[in-house]
């Protein structure tokens, strides 16, 4: 079982940068792939990224490509999100999520946990 606690959502303008983290407990870092989901208003929850278990692999929407960034601090067992240049159809909550067997299955939304999301509001 994995806990997994999302922070460092907000209100943000476009163009604007956030950055999220997900504090992680419960298993060892390093036994399970991470991922950022998100759901926009009236949209149903969609991949946006997610990391391999050791940080060797990672993958994007094509819509973040070049702006976001996920990455994992193993010291911290702590999953990141950067977003930069952020757009307003980037509003949505954002869900961080694992897979343990791995970052593929995690991309197909097999997930053995999720977090309890955090709010991103991109205005324009």
């Amino acid at each position: 079982q994995v806990q997994l606690v999302e922070s460092g959502g907000g209100l943000v303008q476009a163009g604007g940068s956030l950055r999220l983290s997900c504090a992680a407990s419960g298993r060892t870092f390093n036994t399970y792939a991470a991922g950022w989901f998100r759901q926009g208003p009236g949209k149903e929850r969609e991949f946006v990224a997610a990391i391999s278990k050791v940080a060797a692999f990672t993958s994007y929407i094509e819509s973040v490509q070049g702006r976001f960034t996920i990455s994992r601090d193993y010291a911290k067992n702590t999953v990141y999100l950067q977003m930069n240049s952020l757009k307003t159809e980037d509003t949505g909550i954002y869900y961080c999520a694992v897979n343990f067997v791995s970052m593929e299955q995690l991309r197909r939304g097999l997930s053995d946990g999720w977090g309890q999301g955090t709010q991103v509001t991109v205005s324009s």
